[in-house]
């Protein structure tokens, strides 16, 4: 940062690619000479090393990680407490976090141990299942679990502020960004540009949003860790290959074996999973992608393929500010499907089981 404010094109280079090169021997003062022939031939490829935006970016996005990361742990140590006092409402319930949870939780606090009063604080669906309640809420609860319950609930509430806070102030960073505007049809750019249906460009943000598992929330990081500029990797290629999201194939002799990727970018693995994680669920291409390759190679390389995939689709995003994520949907599998290939597959397998096939066209049966 230093030598940035002095106007100097600073270059962080791996040290790993300084050693490949011949040199000549080794002292501080010849090798700042042979770094700086290096750097002035063009033989050194510099490291990814975001503007100043996005790295103050970063480290608001990098510390509201770390803040829910936290809060999801004093969510475990409230659970752990309720279970020590013999309350199963997570046995019932989907999650503490709910309206529900928050009120029997409450309740217990102020001092109410009647099991079938506490169920009656069931709110929605939930409301179903209060005579399930009523047995989870049947513990041993004493004053003193009321008191550690206060104080891990404050702290989570807190923590949420926080969050909160950090959210807002991501959003205004991006705002103040040119790269992340969108356009409108009439050409006028802004922070609030773009957000209409006519929009010409829409925002880097609402771009991102429109991937399958991907919110505001993963936007924000993601623009956070790999910026706007994607000139600087090329191709999405050296971007995979950047996040270590490329496989690896390692040969000795006649052997092969796969290689790990590497651990890359924590915090953008990280979100990368997360998104992966959300789109496997769902009825489309990248839900339909993560379970064809999960029924050949598991779960665990689908998800790693399917991150994959997101990673490429942000490139082309953020490469070309007018592209639009369009899902290709489930079925796209299905209209890529060689018909005579297929025949002959099954053709193959039924005459394996012992049987033989003739086959009849669709109308030639019908007439």
């Amino acid at each position: 940062m230093v030598l940035e404010a002095a106007g100097l094109k600073v270059q962080l280079v791996n040290a790993r690619h300084v050693k490949n090169v011949p040199g000549r021997a080794k002292t501080d003062k010849k090798d700042a000479v042979w770094l700086a022939k290096l750097t002035e031939r063009g033989l050194l490829q510099p490291s990814f090393v975001p503007p100043p935006e996005i790295r103050r970016l970063r480290e608001f996005t990098r510390l509201r990680t770390d803040l829910v990361r936290e809060r999801t742990r004093y969510w475990a140590r409230l659970e752990k407490l309720l279970e020590r006092a013999l309350i199963k409402i997570s046995a019932v319930l989907s999650k503490l976090t709910t309206d529900t949870a928050r009120a029997m939780i409450e309740a217990l606090i102020d001092g109410q141990r009647n099991p079938k009063v506490l169920a009656e604080l069931a709110i929605g669906k939930a409301r179903s299942k209060r005579a399930e309640l009523a047995e989870a809420l049947d513990g041993d609860w004493q004053p003193h679990h009321g008191e550690l319950a206060r104080i891990l609930l404050d702290q989570i509430d807190a923590l949420t502020a926080q969050i909160d806070a950090l959210t807002d102030r991501v959003s205004e960073l991006i705002d103040q960004i040119p790269a992340a505007w969108g356009v409108d049809a009439d050409g006028v750019t802004g922070p609030q540009a773009g957000a209409g249906p006519d929009a010409v460009i829409l925002p880097a943000v609402a771009r991102l949003d429109e991937i399958t598992g991907c919110g505001i929330i993963a936007a924000h990081a993601i623009i956070a860790e790999i910026g706007l500029d994607m000139t600087v990797f090329g191709t999405s290629g050296r971007l995979v290959s950047w996040a270590r999201r490329s496989p690896q194939t390692r040969q000795s002799g006649k052997k092969t074996t796969t290689g790990r990727a590497g651990k890359g970018n924590p915090y953008l693995n990280g979100m990368l999973g997360e998104i992966a994680a959300s789109a496997s669920r769902t009825d489309t291409f990248l839900g339909e992608r993560y379970r064809r390759i999960a029924r050949r190679r598991g779960k665990r390389k689908a998800l790693a393929a399917i991150a994959r995939s997101i990673l490429v689709i942000i490139f082309h995003l953020l490469a070309d500010r007018t592209a639009r994520f369009t899902d290709l949907g489930p079925g796209w599998y299905d209209t890529q499907i060689d018909a005579q290939r297929k025949t002959r597959n099954l053709i193959r397998q039924l005459e394996a089981l012992g049987h033989t096939v003739a086959l009849t066209p669709a109308g030639a049966a019908a007439a």
